[in-house]
C-alpha cells in the first residue's frame, strides 16, 4: 500500500511535464495558425485594385517616408506596429488590419511601379530575410494576444504569463531591430530607382 501511495505522489510531476508539453505544442500550433492568417490577410489586401490617382498619392507619401529612413527608423516604425499586437484581443484585430493595409500598400505600389506586378505579393514576406523576420515577429504578437484573451474569457489568471510575454516581447524587438537594419542596408545598396 505504501508503494502505491508513493508512486501516486510522483505522478503529478509526470503529469506536469505532460501538461507543459501539450501547452508548448499548443503555443507552436497557434503561432503557425496566425502566421498563415497574417499572410492571408496580407494577400487579400494585395489583390485589391487601386485607382491610379490613389496609387500616385500613396507613392508620394511612401517616397517621403523612406527618403531618409535608416535601420533604427524602420525598427521604431515596425515596433510601433508590432508591440500593440500583444494586447489581449485587440492585438488580433490590429494585426489583421495592419497586414491587410500592408498588402494594400503593395497593390498601390504595383499600380505605379510596373516591375512589381511581376512579383507575387507573398514573395516579399517569405523570400526576403527582413520580411520573414517581420512576419515571425507579428505572428508571435498576434498569437500571444489570442492566448491571453482566451485565458481572460475562461477567467484564468494571466499573471503567470508575464515572464513568457516579456521574453516574447524581447524576441520580437530583436527580430524587428535585426530586420530593420537589414532592410535599411538592402535599400541603401540597391542601385535601382523604382520610383522613376
Amino acid at each position: 500500500m505504501r508503494v502505491l501511495i508513493k508512486s501516486a505522489r510522483h505522478k503529478p510531476s509526470n503529469t506536469h511535464q505532460e501538461k507543459s508539453f501539450v501547452l508548448e505544442r499548443k503555443r507552436i500550433l497557434v503561432f503557425f495558425i496566425f502566421m498563415g492568417l497574417f499572410s492571408l490577410s496580407y494577400w487579400i489586401g494585395s489583390i485589391f485594385t487601386v485607382e491610379q490617382e490613389e496609387a500616385e498619392a500613396f507613392l508620394e507619401e511612401f517616397e517621403e517616408l523612406i527618403g531618409d529612413i535608416d535601420g533604427p527608423g524602420i525598427f521604431f516604425h515596425n515596433a510601433a506596429i508590432g508591440l500593440p499586437m500583444f494586447i489581449p484581443g485587440f492585438g488580433i484585430a490590429w494585426g489583421f488590419f495592419t497586414s491587410w493595409q500592408t498588402g494594400y500598400a503593395f497593390a498601390a505600389l504595383a499600380t505605379t511601379i510596373p516591375i512589381l506586378r511581376e512579383i507575387p505579393s507573398l514573395a516579399l514576406l517569405y523570400l526576403s530575410p527582413f520580411g520573414i523576420m517581420e512576419l515571425t515577429a507579428y505572428s508571435i504578437g498576434m498569437s500571444r494576444s489570442f492566448l491571453l484573451i482566451h485565458k481572460i474569457i475562461k477567467k484564468i489568471s494571466i499573471k503567470q504569463d508575464a515572464k513568457i510575454v516579456g521574453i516574447e516581447i524581447a524576441i520580437v524587438a530583436g527580430l524587428l531591430l535585426a530586420g530593420g537594419i537589414l532592410e535599411a542596408y538592402m535599400i541603401e545598396i540597391t542601385d535601382v530607382d523604382l520610383f522613376e
